[in-house]
């Protein structure tokens, strides 16, 4: 049987007051050229609850009953990696035979949503305190101290790498079309070590690692780049330098050559580049290197130091 097309607000406020004048539900049916019953229902709704707006509708009954709602949840929140079959093999054995589009709308309704599971560092409790100690020592730090830093890190970029995600135009049936497609290949088709810094004034110097990195390497790097790039930047009188704790790092040679160069070192808890807003950066220029498709190493070192530069001072400040 089809659907009859619900009567306009403005219609069924006409019936009453056509209703509320006098005239009967025939007469009221022929001058609108509406049915008598129909009629009926809209006076009848308006005499019972004073309105004439569509009223909730109770729709069909749920599947899962209230306690099957909250035993799920609360599976589901002891354990967040529970599969919706899990949830639908809990329920068959207590009597309730659902599908999984089920459990996830009854979850939806409970306020939980299935999502990815973020990756994080693994941390070990020394970690978590030390990150946390981090955190309470900075919690009021003014901006103004954060603009101040110089933020390190390396980084490795690979040539045919999963940077980006490209979208294409493409017809039905055409997705190998090599127009519709990015190469790849194993291991990324080679890849470059690089090292960089910024602060919230800009990128500073970008440098390849040719070579497997060591600590004599590293004080090399930070005595030729670190201070230029804290003079192009123009960075104030007492800024301070970040790295992580990598051995070579914390290695007790590179402590005392940014002693002896007077480099004020942020102490820096362990297991935290999430942390670290180079990070975000790396991002930003591997999308932008990306999009320019370089075919071989040496396209790529150029690009990278091309889009590395191209960077807006209002991208890093932000970050």
């Amino acid at each position: 049987m089809a659907k009859t097309k619900e009567l306009s607000k403005d219609t069924r406020n006409k019936i009453v007051d056509l209703h509320q004048v006098g005239k009967t539900e025939s007469a009221i049916g022929k001058q609108l050229g509406l049915k008598k019953s129909t009629v009926g229902a809209i006076i009848r709704k308006w005499k019972t609850y004073k309105t004439t707006d569509n009223l909730p509708r109770s729709g069909a009954p749920r599947k899962i009953s209230p306690r099957g709602v909250k035993m799920i949840t609360r599976t589901v929140s002891k354990n967040p990696r529970t599969t919706r079959g899990d949830l639908v093999n809990d329920l068959q054995r207590a009597g309730t035979k659902v599908t999984k589009p089920t459990i996830s709308n009854t979850l939806r309704r409970q306020g939980l949503k299935s999502c990815s599971a973020r990756r994080v560092p693994l941390l070990k409790p020394v970690h978590v305190q030390a990150r946390l100690k981090f955190a309470r020592e900075h919690l009021d730090d003014p901006d103004e101290d954060w603009e101040n830093v110089i933020w390190s890190d390396e980084t490795k970029i690979e040539l045919f790498g999963k940077n980006s995600t490209r979208r294409v135009w493409r017809t039905k049936n055409a997705e190998l079309h090599p127009k519709n497609t990015i190469p790849t290949v194993k291991h990324g088709g080679g890849n470059i070590m690089l090292w960089g810094c910024f602060s919230a004034k800009g990128p500073g110097r970008l440098i390849r690692v040719k070579e497997r990195m060591n600590g004599a390497m590293y004080r090399e790097i930070l005595s030729e780049n670190l201070l230029p790039s804290a003079r192009a930047l123009k960075m104030k009188r007492g800024w301070v330098f970040q790295h992580d704790n990598d051995p070579k790092h914390t290695a007790r040679a590179t402590k005392e050559c940014l002693r002896k160069k007077h480099f004020k070192v942020l102490e820096w808890p362990s297991q935290s580049p999430d942390l670290n807003p180079i990070e975000n950066l790396w991002r930003e220029l591997k999308v932008r290197v990306a999009q320019r498709q370089p075919q071989n190493i040496t396209a790529l070192e150029e690009i990278c130091m091309e889009e590395c530069a191209k960077i807006p001072a209002t991208v890093c400040e932000n970050l």
